[in-house]
């Protein structure tokens, strides 16, 4: 990194961010392309997903008169934040993304810790807007069982798809 070295948000195409990475990485370029992993529905079952934090964006760490010119014109970028007048994005925020990122960029969302007792709401999936008490966890942190309020059922749910009410 050099003194007039600086992050900057870079807006690509839709689903252009590992593209554009890699093409910045080729020239040398420090980037952070954030992604998130986490678990959600996709039609009946519940899958493990890996997403962009920031969809068509990603970070680039450079000198703006020396590279601003080459970046704008890489495959996949629409333009650098900012346009004319790249903005820069402070070094408070680059460091706490990089400190919730594990190997690969990834950003893992763990379940949130329920105690017993806590209003509870699902929030995906065939139960998706039913709430309910929290009764405890089940193997390995990932189930837990609530007691839904409608029906008075206990059902063992994935712990993702919580939230405190």
């Amino acid at each position: 990194m050099h003194d007039m070295d600086r992050w900057y948000t870079i807006y690509t195409k839709q689903k252009n961010e590992d593209t554009v990475t890699s093409r910045l990485r080729d020239a040398g370029i420090s980037v952070l392309n954030p992604k998130l992993k986490l678990k959600k529905y996709k039609r009946t079952r519940l899958v493990e997903s890996i997403e962009p934090l920031f969809p068509c964006y990603i970070f680039a760490c450079f000198d703006k008169d020396r590279m601003a010119h080459l970046i704008s014109y890489t495959r996949g970028v629409r333009y650098i934040v900012g346009r004319d007048s790249p903005i820069v994005v402070h070094d408070e925020i680059m460091s706490s993304i990089r400190e919730n990122m594990e190997e690969g960029d990834i950003i893992v969302i763990r379940p949130q810790r329920f105690l017993k007792g806590d209003a509870v709401r699902i929030h995906d999936g065939p139960f998706r807007d039913f709430q309910g008490v929290f009764e405890r966890e089940m193997k390995g942190r990932e189930r837990v069982l609530i007691l839904l309020n409608t029906i008075n059922y206990h059902l063992e749910i994935d712990a993702h798809l919580l939230t405190k009410e």
